[in-house]
C-alpha cells in the first residue's frame, strides 16, 4: 500500500525529525547536482501535479524538486476535478494506473481523503487544503532548525492572526518536536477544537499549546513570531469584515519588541504588506520569510524521498 502525506500527523515525531534532518542534508548537497546522493531517488517515477488553487512556491518547488530527484512531472489540468465531468474517485483510480504520486492542492481535506480511499496504490500529497498545509510546516521547521542550530526543544513560537490551515500544521509540527505554541486569534477565528486535542496527543518534551485573544500577551518572550494573511483563498467575500476584526493583530515593530531579543519573524507568503505585517518587519533582519520559501524545495524533496523510496 502506498504511503500518503495529507497531514503532519501522518509522520511520527521521529519521522518528522528525520525528514527535517534530511531536508537540511539535501540542501547542503544540492550543489553536487547529478552527483548528489538523492539525484536518482525518484528515477522512473512519475509525479502528477493537480492544483485547483493558485500557486507560486508550491508549484515551482515541487516541479524542480521532483526533477532534481530524477523523477518526471506530469501537469494535470484542474478541471478534471469538476464533479460534473467525472466522479472524483474515478479520476483518482485513473491516476493510480499511470503515476506513482499525486501532489494535490485543493479545497476540503475530505477530497484528499476520498482520493486516498479510492487508490491504495497511489501516494497522495497534500499541497494545501482548506484545513491543513503540511508541506509549509516542514519548511518552517527546517528553517527554525537551521537558525537555531537544531536546538528546538523548549522553544516557543507565537502565531498571530487566523487559526487557519497554516496555523494548524505549524501547531502539529511544533508540538511533535517539543516546541510550545502560543496562538493569538479573535475568538471566532480560533483553532478548531479537534486541532487543540490533536496537539495535546502528539506533544513531545512537555510542549504546550496556549490560546490567546490578546496578541501582545501571546508574543511576550517567544523565540519566533509567525503570521499569515487574514483572508485566505476562497474567503474574499469576508475581506472587509476580517480586516476590521484582525486590525489589532498586525505584526509591527511594537509587537515584535515584546518577543525575546533576536526573535525571528515568519510568514508563509504571499504577504499583504501593511495588513498582517508591516514592511519594516518583513524587511528587517529578524525576517526569515525567504528562507522559509527557499526551504519549501528542500523540505518537499526530503518528504518525497521519505514516502516514495
Amino acid at each position: 500500500m502506498a504511503r500518503n502525506f495529507l497531514s503532519i500527523l501522518d509522520f511520527t515525531p521521529a519521522e518528522l525529525r528525520e525528514t527535517i534532518d534530511l531536508a537540511i542534508k539535501v540542501k547542503t548537497d544540492r550543489h553536487l547536482g547529478p552527483n548528489a546522493p538523492t539525484a536518482q531517488a525518484l528515477a522512473r517515477k512519475h509525479v502528477g501535479l493537480l492544483f485547483e488553487k493558485p500557486s507560486l512556491r508550491t508549484r515551482v518547488t515541487f516541479t524542480i524538486g521532483v526533477r532534481e530527484l530524477g523523477g518526471d512531472i506530469v501537469e494535470i489540468p484542474a478541471d478534471v476535478m469538476h464533479a460534473d465531468r467525472e466522479p472524483l474517485h474515478d479520476v483518482a483510480r485513473n491516476l493510480e494506473r499511470w503515476v506513482d504520486a499525486a501532489v494535490i492542492r485543493t479545497f476540503g481535506q475530505d477530497r484528499l481523503v476520498e482520493i486516498t480511499e479510492a487508490t491504495p496504490g497511489l501516494s497522495v500529497i497534500n499541497a494545501l487544503s482548506n484545513e491543513e498545509h503540511p508541506c509549509q510546516a516542514l519548511a518552517d521547521l527546517q528553517t527554525l532548525a537551521e537558525w537555531w542550530k537544531g536546538d528546538l526543544v523548549g522553544r516557543r513560537i507565537a502565531f498571530v492572526g487566523d487559526g487557519n490551515n497554516v496555523c494548524t500544521s505549524l501547531v502539529h509540527a511544533a508540538m511533535m518536536l517539543g516546541i510550545s505554541m502560543h496562538v493569538a486569534t479573535p475568538k471566532e477565528y480560533a483553532l478548531p477544537d479537534e486541532v487543540v486535542d490533536q496537539a495535546a496527543e502528539v506533544s513531545q518534551h512537555g510542549a504546550g499549546l496556549t490560546e490567546f485573544t490578546d496578541p501582545k500577551a501571546a508574543v511576550r518572550d517567544v523565540d519566533a513570531v509567525y503570521t499569515d494573511v487574514w483572508t485566505s483563498m476562497g474567503q474574499e467575500v469576508e475581506y472587509a469584515e476580517r480586516k476590521r476584526k484582525f486590525s489589532r493583530y498586525q505584526v509591527n515593530d511594537a509587537l515584535m519588541s515584546l518577543a525575546k531579543p533576536g526573535a525571528l519573524f515568519m510568514h508563509c507568503l504571499p504577504a499583504h504588506r501593511g495588513e498582517e505585517v508591516t514592511d519594516e518587519v518583513i524587511e528587517s533582519p529578524a525576517s526569515v520569510v525567504f528562507d522559509q520559501a527557499e526551504n519549501r524545495l528542500h523540505a518537499q524533496k526530503a518528504m518525497l524521498v521519505k514516502i516514495l523510496t
